[in-house]
């Protein structure tokens, strides 16, 4: 279980607290959606369990114990919204490898297989893929890492609804092995794949209805 206390957070240049006192508990396994107008500090709050950046106040726990920014890095694996924007390798194949050493190639193998890119070409450029296919190279680099959490800003934005709806399909598969939070403008899309709903607004997280 990820266990988040009292997360507050305020840019050095804000005169109000992005986020005010939040409080959540993400059981292994399950599908988190939180949902809010742009601005509102979804992204930053991924930023914070990710590791990227540390709350001014608060804690993040995992299995019982405090995780500072480093260990939030190895546990998460952060897929920011268009992802392809940030892909550095020259081709595919490059992509999956970048930051390895060495990296066995059954393990990529798998990953693909994962994230339904089995068939995928390894000797071509990223940007030649579509765009929900960006999404799962994306995915299947974190996955490389082996996280436990799976933190998903806006994974369907700029999508059409065939492959909106093939992220979702990913998205439910994944759930199996990774505890998965989904921050996106459209709630309703993801309505089904799970109970339990927020929406972040004036830095407070609030439960929604089913």
């Amino acid at each position: 279980m990820l266990e988040l206390e009292h997360i507050t957070y305020q840019p050095q240049t804000g005169r109000k607290k992005v986020l005010d006192n939040i409080n959540l508990k993400i059981n292994n396994n399950e599908i988190i959606l939180i949902s809010g107008e742009s601005g509102s500090g979804k992204t930053t709050l991924l930023e914070i369990i990710s590791g990227l950046t540390d709350p001014q106040r608060g804690r993040i726990i995992w299995k019982n114990q405090i995780m500072n920014s480093r260990r939030r890095r190895w546990l998460c694996g952060l897929v920011f919204q268009f992802p392809e924007r940030f892909f550095l390798g020259a081709t595919i194949g490059k992509e999956l490898k970048f930051g390895y050493k060495s990296i066995k190639e059954i393990k990529i193998k798998n990953v693909l297989n994962k994230v339904g890119l089995s068939k995928i070409n390894l000797t071509a450029p990223p940007e030649k893929l579509s765009g929900g296919q960006q999404r799962r190279l994306a995915v299947a680099v974190q996955l490389l890492r082996e996280p436990n959490i799976i933190l998903l800003d806006e994974p369907t934005a700029g999508l059409d609804w065939s492959m909106k709806n093939d992220v979702k399909d990913l998205i439910l598969r994944l759930s199996s092995e990774n505890s998965i939070i989904v921050v996106t403008h459209e709630p309703e899309l993801f309505q089904e794949l799970t109970s339990r709903k927020f929406l972040l607004t004036a830095g407070r997280l609030k439960t929604l209805g089913g």
